[in-house]
Formats: structure tokens, sequence, C-alpha cells
């Protein structure tokens, strides 16, 4: 269920460059935006500054962000961050999505199963190396030579300690720049506080990228070092008042991704080939799950992680596209594609130089458009619920893991290599609950939309299903695999290539016959379509860098960035919309039904509660997907909020930034400390928050 999201996203494109304006961009901290900071604000941050903001600040490696606010190892982040540990963690009859956790003492932080969290220590330039060792090489040649640097790189990055390290080669500005960024790796994190469901997502789906907002979004973990909780003195102070109207305000966090300097040849693509469809699958698995729900109790248990994750995918992408079909936006990247493409001809040197990329480009999409169907199928793994469920990605891990670990570390997959290794243990070993009807359930459709896309004649259908339907042979193998017990898995893990072989277990078997036909059509998608992209789009980039600078920011890449900004609203249809929501608005909106029924906690408090308490708020800092759990800080370096989503114009922000409506959306640190206080009556951590330790 944890991976719908990144099934999504994965694949979509290679990140690109923005052009700041205003108070736009996503800023890397060895390359922030001073000078503007100075001249539009005033403040100049210090390096005592910006080495706090890089320690407070945290990557959940899952996809959100989070940051330490004590020093005990006290993290805050998104109660939808924690969907994951919390489904993991509930046993039996226990539902503490829905519930809500509160462990009264540090005895009662249980260990989320699943969840890492990765601390910056550094940001190493490594454009030299990795252009040396990729010279010249496109196609196979590339993808062989990437490998090759990027484990070098990265296994002398972790220096043989890849339990405590993580290390990853990171691409910037479409491959203007690639940088070495070190992680200090926590694994052991344990669940301190998080809310009911329904007013952590106060409004559900109506709500969803809208304001007027009322949520307490928010979770809080802790993070442990042999079995004590981490020593962490770079920690974001809390601030019991929150900000106000018009502060200066940072984000710091991990943004997933954004396409806003890629060329329109291959948004176009990604519209057509990619979104659509996605769009459609994700649709019909919407519906598949609702009903899946409406059966029971625990079927909407065992269903609500997945159903809230693809619904916001579904708004996402539904943004994406009215955005990738607005003439006007089209019209203005098709008129920034050819100035670049006229001055990159305008001389005999520069033809030389640069050659011709953008044909490059379109032989690449061309050649896209024919191998995706297969790819996603395949090597994606829709086509055997390997996004929506957890058993056929156990066993495609065991059995690329067994094959992959006897090559030499530049040459095998990257998920595969040393340093990478660590995170898929961590997964593997996860007693994380497996519901067999669930996966059974999806798998039989995933099953059969691999019927529907490759066709029934396809030789690998036939391969697959044999003489049985989809729903007989998801039966089969979810009834008789036992990939859900982690020891098996660890057996089988610890056994390598002979245990994987010997194995009679029905989706083990599965993943080895598809194995070979799923990494063919994986060369060819990196072969044909991701090597001579990044070559085209790394000889666009620097052709961008010789005519305008260094000034812009590059792309998200899911790695630690710097966004400023102010609290402010904006005008919705000429009337404005107030920056700030209060206490007394979330029980003026209630009405007892849902998606705005209030839980008994916060009925039965209401006459405790200061209605004038700020509740969530909206500033113009510049955000995409993966700023969730994003502290909100200001000049201080002190806590006033949390990111958690983003208003209806932010939908766009993939792709274009408008300042005059784009806003991100935040829990105010204020109404925190008075639910924390009031409502759930935690004096401990309320004390740890204000305080700064336990």
């Amino acid at each position: 269920m944890k991976r719908i999201l990144g099934m999504a996203l994965t694949g979509l494109l290679v990140a690109g460059a923005g052009t700041a304006m205003a108070d736009e961009g996503m800023w890397t901290l060895d390359h922030l935006p001073v000078k503007q900071m100075q001249q539009r604000y005033g403040f100049t941050p210090t390096p005592q500054w910006i080495d706090l903001v890089q320690h407070a600040a945290l990557r959940l490696a899952e996809g959100c962000t989070g940051s330490f606010v004590s020093a005990n190892g006290l993290v805050m982040t998104n109660h939808h961050c924690a969907n994951s540990c919390l489904s993991q963690i509930s046993k039996g009859h226990e539902d503490y999505m829905s519930n809500g956790y509160i462990a009264l003492k540090q005895e009662d932080e249980p260990k989320c199963p699943d969840v890492e969290l990765n601390q910056l220590q550094s940001i190493t330039d490594v454009t030299t190396q990795v252009n040396a060792a990729t010279a010249g090489k496109t196609g196979a040649e590339r993808v062989k030579a990437e490998r090759a640097i990027d484990s070098k790189l990265e296994q002398s990055c972790v220096n043989g300690d890849a339990k405590t390290w993580r290390c990853d080669v990171v691409t910037l500005y479409n491959g203007g720049r690639y940088a070495l960024y070190k992680y200090r790796r926590y694994q052991d994190v344990r669940l301190v506080f998080a809310p009911e469901q329904s007013i952590a997502f106060f409004g559900g789906d109506p709500d969803n990228f809208n304001f007027p907002r009322y949520d307490l979004d928010v979770a809080f973990f802790r993070a442990y070092v042999d079995n004590k909780p981490a020593s962490t003195p770079q920690f974001f102070k809390f601030s019991p008042q929150g900000p106000k109207a018009g502060d200066m305000t940072f984000v710091i966090g991990n943004p997933g991704s954004t396409q806003r300097g890629i060329p329109w040849v291959q948004l176009a693509a990604m519209r057509d080939v990619r979104l659509v469809p996605l769009f459609g699958l994700l649709s019909e698995m919407r519906g598949l799950l609702w009903q899946y729900g409406r059966a029971g109790a625990e079927q909407a248990k065992e269903a609500q992680e997945a159903r809230f994750y693809i619904e916001n995918s579904i708004k996402v992408f539904n943004g994406w596209l009215q955005t990738l079909a607005d003439e006007n936006f089209v019209e203005q990247k098709k008129k920034q594609d050819a100035s670049l493409r006229e001055w990159m001809a305008a001389t005999p040197e520069r033809r030389t130089k640069y050659g011709d990329p953008w044909t490059d480009l379109q032989h690449a999409q061309q050649r896209s458009a024919e191998l995706i169907a297969r790819y996603n199928m395949l090597e994606q793994g829709f086509g055997f619920n390997e996004r929506g469920g957890e058993l056929f990605g156990y066993a495609r891990t065991l059995v690329r893991a067994a094959a992959e670990r006897s090559k030499p570390d530049g040459e095998r997959l990257p998920d595969f290599r040393d340093a990478n290794l660590p995170a898929v243990e961590h997964t593997l070993e996860s007693n994380v609950p497996v519901y067999p009807h669930y996966e059974q359930t999806l798998l039989s459709w995933s099953l059969e939309k691999l019927r529907q896309v490759l066709g029934a004649d396809d030789p690998t259908v036939h391969e697959v299903l044999g003489k049985q339907s989809p729903d007989q042979l998801a039966q089969q193998l979810v009834s008789g695999t036992q990939l859900a017990d982690p020891a098996v898995r660890k057996q089988l893990w610890d056994g390598g290539e002979k245990a994987i072989e010997a194995s009679n277990d029905p989706l083990i078997k599965l993943a080895l016959q598809i194995d070979p036909e799923s990494r063919q059509v994986r060369k060819a998608y990196e072969d044909d379509v991701t090597a001579p992209t990044q070559k085209a789009d790394e000889t666009i980039a620097k052709a961008r860098f010789d005519r305008d600078g260094m000034s812009s920011y590059p792309d998200a890449t899911f790695t630690l960035r710097l966004s400023y900004g102010k609290v402010v609203g904006w005008n919705e249809n000429g009337k404005p919309v107030p920056p700030f929501t209060d206490i007394g608005g979330l029980y003026k909106r209630a009405t007892g039904a849902d998606p705005f029924k209030l839980p008994d906690s916060w009925v039965n408090a209401q006459g405790k509660l200061d209605a004038n308490t700020p509740m969530n708020f909206v500033t113009d800092n510049d955000i995409i997907g993966g700023n969730s759990g994003s502290a909100v800080i200001d000049r201080e370096g002190h806590a006033v909020g949390l990111i958690f989503d983003g208003n209806i114009h932010s939908l766009g922000g993939d792709f274009v930034y408008d300042g005059s409506n784009n806003r991100a959306v935040a829990v105010d640190t204020a109404v925190l400390l008075e639910s924390v206080r009031k409502v759930y009556n935690l004096p401990r951590l309320a004390d740890e928050l204000t305080q700064g330790h336990l």
C-alpha cells in the first residue's frame, strides 16, 4: 500500500531547472539566494542558521519530510505521513489510523515497522567525476557508466558502514550538475502521538487542496539509537504563538519532483502517454477499493491507507492535466524552448558544441510510447499488484536481490548496491500486517489489467495465467505463499540464489517466471528512453547555463530544499481569502456527518478551548508533494507551523509557480500546543515541545 503514490509518480520525467521569480524557488542549501532574501526581507542567513536548518530537517524515506523538535529525538511530521506506521501497528481489531494513538510514557512508544529517517550531513559536488565517466556515451554504455560511477562514489561515501550512512548521487539542473548527498540513517523510529483521522483529515476529499481548512494533520515520532532516544541537539524550537500575517516564513523540506525546466516535447509525452492512462487506472482502482471497503469495518481498515493516497493522487493528476492542457501555458513553454533552441543554433561554434538534442528528445519520447505499456505492466509491477499491496513486492525484491548481490557493486541495479541494501533489508524484515483477502482482491484486478493492456493473445499473458482466470490465479498465489512471514523472507534473503531456486513458494516462482522479460523491457527503456533523454537534457541544461548563468534553482529531486516567503492570503474571484482559520471556525464548520464530523475528543473539549486560537494558515512559500511534514520556521529558526497541503492553485506548481495565488497550507503551532494540552491531556508531550527536551 505504501508504494501507491510512488507508483503514480515513478518514471514520468527527469527533473530540470526553473528560473526564479519573486519568492519562487526550492533552493539547495549550498546555493541559497542570499541577495534576494536580503533585498526583499532584510534577512541574511548565517552559517549557523543554515547548519541548524540542515540538521534539524529530516527526510522520511517513504516520501515525506519531518523535523527534530526536541533534543531527545522527537520528530514532527504529518498524520498522513504516518499512515503506514499507524496501519502496520494496528493488530487485530485495533485501528490507530482512524482512532489515533497516544503514548502516555516512553515505554508506550511502539516501533514503526517500516519507517526510516534521513538526516542530511553533507552535499559534495561530483559533476566533474560523473561527466568524465559518461562523456561521449549514450544508450547502454551510458547506463553502465552511470551505474559504475554512482556505485564508486556511494561506496566511498558510506565507507563500509551503510547501516549508519546513506549516500545518493543526485542529478540537479537536468544533468547540469551532480551532487553526492550523505545522510545519517535512523531506522529505529517509534510513534509518540497521532490524532484521529477525522480531525487530521477534517473535511476529507471535498476540502483537500482547498482553503479555509481546519485540520490537525500532525504526528510525532521519536528516533532511537541503541534503544535510547537519540541525542539531537540541533532542533527547531517550538513557537507557542505561531506566526502573524505578513511574517517572513521558511519551509525546509524534501519536495519530491517538479518539471518546470523540462522541454515541452517531454511534457507533452508525459501528459498523453503516461498521465492520461494512469489517471484512468487510478480512477478504476479507487472504485475497486471503495467497493471493497463497504463490505465491513475490517475491510474499510484494510483499504483506507490505499484509498487516501489514490484519492489524493487523482486530485493531483487532475490539476496536472489541466495545467498541461492550458493553451497559455503550452504556448509559453514552446516559446521558451524555441528561444533557447535558436540561441544554440545561432553560430557554427554553438551548433558544433550542442548538436541537436531536441531531435534526440523527440525520438526518445516516441520510443517511450512504444515501450510504456509493457514497461508499466511488467517492470513497474502494475500487472501484479506490486504497488498496491505487499506480497508480490516482497517476491520480486527477494528474487532480484539474490541475483544482483552476486554481481560486482557497480553492475547492480541501483536499489541493490551495497550502499542501499540496509533500506531493502529493513523493509523485508519489518513485521507488517498482510491482509490476504485484500491482497487477493487487488492481485486479481491487477492480473485482469495485465490481460486487458497486453492483450489476451499476448505470450506473457498466456504464460502467467495459463488456463486460469485472474481470480483463480490470485487465489492460488495468495493462499499458497508464505511471504507474509518476515522469518520466511529473512530465510530466503540469507539463503541467496540457492534458496530462491529451491523455493516452492508460488509468488517466488511467479517473480522468477517474469523476471527475464521484465529485465529485458527495463533495459530497453533505460537504453532507448532514459539514457538518450538524460544526455539531451544535460546538453540543454549546459546551454541554458552558458546563456543565462547559474542564477536559478534546480527542479525538485526529493532532496533537502529551502523556500522563503510570507504569511499571506490571496484573492479568489475578486474576494480576499484571509490567511488564517481558527478553532471557532472548526466548530462552526462541523456538521456531525462525515467528512465534517469531529471525533468525540474534540466534541468533549470544546468548552476548554480558546476559539480564537489559530488553526491553519497559508503562505506563498513554494512547495510541492514531498514537502508534507515540513516545518514552517521563522527568522530565528523556530517552528511556527507544519506544512500539510497546498491550495487548489498549487496543483499546477509542478510545472509553473504563480505567486499571486499558489499557497502552502500549514497547521499553526498554537493549535498543536492547545490540542495536546486540552484535548488529549498530554502534559509530557506539551512540556517537551515547549522546553525542548524530555
